[in-house]
């Protein structure tokens, strides 16, 4: 008997029709003998309603309000389920996420889960109960709703599996698995059948929308094996798992694009200590992640400093960008917008030299200059104009042989 978590997306729940047919694949797991726990997310575009009602209730809803009202969307598709499931003479039980046990900091709209208390989920499962919980969302230590941020369901479910120590976490969405790139890009994309935390996590934060990256970091801390797959057929999916000697290694297992982000660039910055961490310090205590980071030097003392942040971020980027330029005495900022950042990624660029020289002669050969590098041990970026991502993108899935079985 084993022990699943499934998770459905918004398109997999999007009405009545499509949550019967969930239901349908739930109790066929559980009437061949596995226990389950079924995380849901909102109908697909359920939250974006929500966002827009509370826009019209306030120019500036308050965040904590906020996330009590998003936590509906998750709230209705849990009950309905359990509803459906109950009319089919079946045992189940909806929990919402402070009812799960789902503790969480206090950073509304993007709270991190800091631990679990599956006692109910447990019990509901020796009961014979099949679990539905809302995903996205938890309680602080102050009793308060917290949600998780866009694509928290996905974490809720690789945590709420590590928790029980499922036997794997099964993330059904509208794609059946993960690809060397996107499909509506590349016609030439491939399923990757097999595929590791470390370089699905790359994906995730590059730009690949399959799995949400703290749900990818849950799942390696946990050792927690997750089957992406499609809600719509019984196919198998891609399975993320640790790296293991047995696995194949392609110097690049996929080519990942992302369009949501923005450049923004401190000219004539002081070059002097202490610069960098006023301006990075002021970004990290409004919660802003940056990506990439290039300080170039001037004559004269001076330096230009450059960064990326999310497309969410850029405004509020900027607000504090424009603070601190004036306390550091920093000359003009200039920004850009129409940027994307293409990637490539891979365990065998670990023991393979070489991909940076094959990736930017081929993108040389298509005259797309590059504007941003970095790189890690298993991945290059590299920020472009946003018009030629596509071009990009097709041209070093071919460089690099993916395009080949």
């Amino acid at each position: 008997m084993a022990l699943r978590v499934q998770k459905f997306g918004g398109t997999s729940v999007a009405d009545i029709e499509r949550i019967s047919k969930v239901a349908d694949r739930v109790q066929k797991a559980h009437e061949n003998g596995d226990r389950m726990v079924v995380v849901l997310s909102a109908m697909a575009g359920v939250t974006n309603n929500l966002i827009s009602l509370a826009g019209q209730a306030s120019d500036t809803p308050d965040k904590r309000e906020l996330d009590v009202l998003l936590a509906t969307g998750e709230q209705t598709t849990a009950a309905l389920m359990a509803m459906m499931l109950k009319s089919r003479g079946l045992k189940a039980k909806s929990f919402l996420g402070f009812q799960a046990g789902i503790h969480t900091d206090h950073m509304s709209g993007k709270a991190r889960i800091r631990e679990i208390d599956s006692h109910n989920l447990r019990e509901a499962l020796d009961e014979g109960h099949i679990v539905v919980v809302a995903g996205f969302q938890g309680a602080d230590d102050h009793g308060d709703i917290t949600t998780l941020g866009r694509g928290g369901s996905d974490t809720s479910a690789v945590a709420i599996a590590a928790s029980l120590k499922a036997d794997v976490c099964e993330i059904f969405t509208d794609v059946d698995g993960v690809y060397t790139t996107d499909p509506r890009i590349c016609p030439k994309a491939r399923k990757i059948s097999r595929i590791s935390y470390d370089e699905m996590l790359e994906m995730a934060i590059l730009g690949a929308k399959v799995l949400q990256i703290r749900s990818v970091e849950f799942a390696k801390k946990y050792n927690v094996p997750v089957h992406v797959r499609s809600s719509f057929n019984e196919e198998e999916g891609t399975m993320v798992v640790n790296e293991s000697k047995n696995m194949e290694s392609p110097v690049v297992s996929g080519v990942t694009c992302d369009m949501n982000e923005a450049r923004i660039t401190f000219k004539r910055v002081p070059d002097q200590p202490g610069i960098s961490a006023k301006v990075f310090g002021a970004l990290a205590e409004a919660g802003i992640s940056v990506d990439m980071i290039i300080q170039n030097s001037r004559t004269g003392g001076e330096t230009d400093l450059t960064f990326t942040v999310t497309m969410d971020d850029f405004e509020r980027a900027m607000e504090i960008s424009k603070k601190v330029a004036d306390q550091i005495h920093a000359g003009e900022i200039r920004t850009a917008t129409e940027i994307a950042k293409i990637s490539v990624i891979g365990l065998g660029m670990k023991s393979h030299s070489g991909v940076a020289a094959v990736m930017f002669k081929a993108l040389a050969e298509e005259n797309i200059n590059i504007r941003m590098i970095s790189t890690s041990e298993i991945r290059i970026s590299c920020v472009i104009l946003a018009k030629y991502a596509e071009l990009a993108v097709r041209t070093l899935h071919a460089a690099f042989g993916l395009d080949k079985e």
